[in-house]
């Protein structure tokens, strides 16, 4: 799926939320270049990742922290397994991998017959040169995104996610005036109308440094409670967010939710993939409009994220803000684009923990992380969603300081390290673990 939606920056500047800077609109540009493919290196010597020393590989390892690997696997899942591990791989590879293989093709084949019957004799949407299937209703939709979500928890089943932990957060916003952005806040005892439980919040304040953040009038804290019930929201979000790990994300999103996501225009003509997408709503990103009045993805994906926020049977949006995967123990900068339509976003957090094999695509090939993965017995997720984010007036009006709050609290919430590097860092990792002593080119952007 395309996650990519906004202009590499390779020295991400320090967000200044008191500056409301006009909300730039970055979700047309699109870089189909492959991600571990550098420029060409002139002819010369070359280093190769037998050749990289201990003291390279710190250093690398401290620099881009976010896409480095620290299971047994090893940098790019390439590193000397103990016997016992090799012992494991090969009784998976003969019992596990072929079982798993085959129960996944026919939990995919099944729902994409599932979606054909539904969608036969119907023509699909086209507006905005677009092409989907998510705004028909009756029990053609029922039965897609029912069905949807059952396959998707299904081939997390087989891909071993055989229980995935889910917490649920409330979090109360307590408003207060100040000159300095810290004053003394009080805060209130909440009142579980369920229960008739009254929860003491006072150990869970979570304070901002707000002066850090520039705030110089009213105020947020944020108040926290675990819980097993799902808060009730007033509002119901336009759009979710979600940090970026693998691309176990999706089927995680498409069992709980069903949303649309940003996909790139070939997908919508893969077999099998391309209807089920269709059916998802995916938006699909293309570089050349046929219209004179082509809106272009970010048009389009803020109309959808208005109209998901009105109307309740509107299908939903999904984003990754981040624009691209991380090991999981960071957040990386967030891109604009889920917040320029100033809708509520709803926030979630996704981990992985492992024992063996980290689930994370970050530094290892996508053939390779597959096969790793179907070779695990077990693998773990752990989700923590967090109440619909309502936008301040000052956050409407700076999209900037409206992404940075909510991933300040992202990784609050979710333990997660801030971290400034982004996908131009990325690939300069990716081409040093491959032993090109040459920075790739990974400036090339398009301002809009």
């Amino acid at each position: 799926m395309e996650s990519e939606l906004k202009t590499l920056n390779p020295n991400p500047a320090q967000i200044q939320p008191t500056q409301r800077s006009p909300p730039v609109d970055d979700n047309l540009t699109k870089d189909d270049r492959p991600l571990l493919k550098p420029e060409p290196v002139p002819p010369g010597p070359t280093q190769n990742p037998a050749t990289t020393t201990a003291p390279d590989i710190e250093e690398l390892e401290k620099k881009y922290a976010a896409y480095v690997r620290r299971d047994v696997y090893g940098v790019m899942g390439r590193g000397d397994l103990p016997w016992v591990e090799k012992l494991l791989l090969g009784l998976a590879l003969v019992t596990l991998v072929p079982l798993r293989v085959v129960s996944g093709l026919t939990v995919l084949v099944l729902y994409y017959f599932i979606c054909r019957i539904c969608t036969a004799f119907l023509a699909p949407n086209r507006e905005d040169e677009q092409e989907d299937y998510a705004h028909m209703g009756g029990w053609r939709r029922a039965v897609i995104v029912q069905t949807g979500r059952f396959c998707s928890r299904a081939l997390l089943f087989i891909f071993g996610f055989y229980w995935i932990s889910e917490t649920h957060r409330d979090i109360v916003d307590v408003s207060f005036n100040g000159k300095f952005g810290t004053q003394v806040a009080e805060v209130w005892t909440i009142l579980d109308e369920k229960c008739d439980k009254v929860w003491s919040l006072m150990s869970c304040i979570n304070l901002f440094d707000w002066k850090q953040l520039g705030y110089s009038g009213t105020h947020k804290l944020s108040t926290l409670a675990e819980s097993k019930d799902q808060s009730q929201d007033s509002a119901r979000p336009g759009v979710i967010v979600s940090n970026h790990v693998s691309y176990l994300d999706i089927l995680y999103h498409m069992s709980s939710s069903f949303p649309s996501f940003v996909a790139k225009r070939s997908v919508a003509k893969l077999p099998l993939i391309g209807l089920i997408s269709k059916c998802l709503g995916c938006v699909y990103v293309q570089r050349e409009s046929k219209s004179s009045d082509f809106k272009g993805v970010s048009g389009i994906v803020n109309d959808r994220i208005k109209e998901a926020h009105q109307d309740k049977n509107a299908p939903m949006m999904m984003l990754f803000p981040e624009g691209t995967t991380t090991n999981g123990d960071f957040l990386l900068p967030f891109k604009t684009g889920a917040f320029l339509a100033k809708a509520p976003v709803l926030p979630v957090i996704l981990r992985y923990p492992y024992q063996r094999f980290s689930p994370a695509w970050d530094s290892i090939s996508g053939v390779r992380h597959v096969f790793f993965l179907l070779c695990q017995f077990v693998n773990y997720m752990e989700v923590t969603k967090l109440p619909v984010y309502h936008p301040s007036q000052q956050e409407k009006d700076d999209p900037r300081l409206y992404a940075e709050n909510v991933r300040r609290l992202m990784a609050h919430e979710g333990g997660l390290v801030l971290s400034d590097i982004g996908l131009a860092e990325k690939r300069v990792y990716h081409a040093a673990l491959n032993g090109n002593t040459s920075i790739p080119t990974v400036l090339h952007q398009k301002d809009d």
